[in-house]
């Protein structure tokens, strides 16, 4: 079944309204008819079953048929991941939506092969966001998670400060145990922040600096790839937290 969008005042407790670049998909690529079921949410936490009552050149109606049980996960979860070289960025992105992340945040950190100017790092995110988008729609989220725009080291600590728990992955820090202590902890309804270096790894000085205001835990005992790390984190925090 597939999944779609819409905004809040889009939708009542009868009907759904979709517009924009979804009609063109669901009248020239899916050609889907009337009649047809598919899922609606309003990106508010409300997922909604759904029948196609009428198709229109620039809207879809859409007949609300019932609740649909939501897929987020019971912490709110942003990802802090080091910029990687080429396409990396769109793997990560892609993979730690349909595991569950609330939000990303790219990072410039002193590893960082990328260097992006505004323009080019602005254009990085539109098409970041639509990917983040499109794996909403696969993985049947409730929400699309937001990729924030590229930040310096320092401004994603300062945006970490808030959250309730900061998380670390370190390839120099070993054994599960104090991990599993680590996740433990956290309680449904949690902020949590995951950093994640690049190819390079944090720097001994970016470690030190950060030592003080995360907790630096354990993937195990081999080394991952840049965009193997977070999925990983985010596979734990599901095993942890999701009944």
């Amino acid at each position: 079944m597939f999944q779609f969008f819409v905004e809040p005042e889009q939708i009542t407790a009868e009907q759904a309204v979709i517009t924009g670049s979804d009609v063109n998909h669901i009248r020239n690529v899916l050609r889907m008819k009337c009649k047809e079921k598919v899922r609606i949410s309003n990106q508010e936490g409300g997922d909604f079953l759904c029948e196609i009552a009428e198709i229109h050149q620039d809207q879809i109606i859409l007949h609300v048929m019932e609740p649909c049980l939501g897929t987020e996960l019971p912490v709110k979860v942003t990802l802090f991941q080091g910029l990687p070289k080429g396409d990396k960025m769109e793997l990560i992105i892609q993979k730690s939506v349909e595991l569950g992340v609330s939000e990303i945040v790219p990072v410039a950190m002193r590893n960082c092969v990328v260097k992006l100017d505004a323009k080019r790092a602005e254009n990085k995110r539109v098409r970041w966001q639509a990917i983040a988008e499109n794996g909403a729609k696969q993985s049947k989220r409730s929400i699309v998670p937001e990729v924030k725009p590229v930040c310096s080291l320092k401004e994603a600590a300062e945006y970490a400060g808030s959250l309730d728990v900061r998380l670390l992955p370190y390839e120099q820090e070993r054994g599960m145990a104090h991990t599993r202590e680590a996740l433990g902890r956290i309680k449904k309804g949690d902020s949590i922040g995951i950093f994640i270096g690049p190819e390079g790894g944090f720097s001994s000085e970016e470690i030190e600096r950060l030592r003080e205001n995360m907790e630096i835990i354990s993937l195990g005992n081999r080394i991952l790839r840049t965009e193997t790390a977070g999925p990983a984190a985010l596979a734990m925090l599901i095993y942890v937290m999701e009944d």
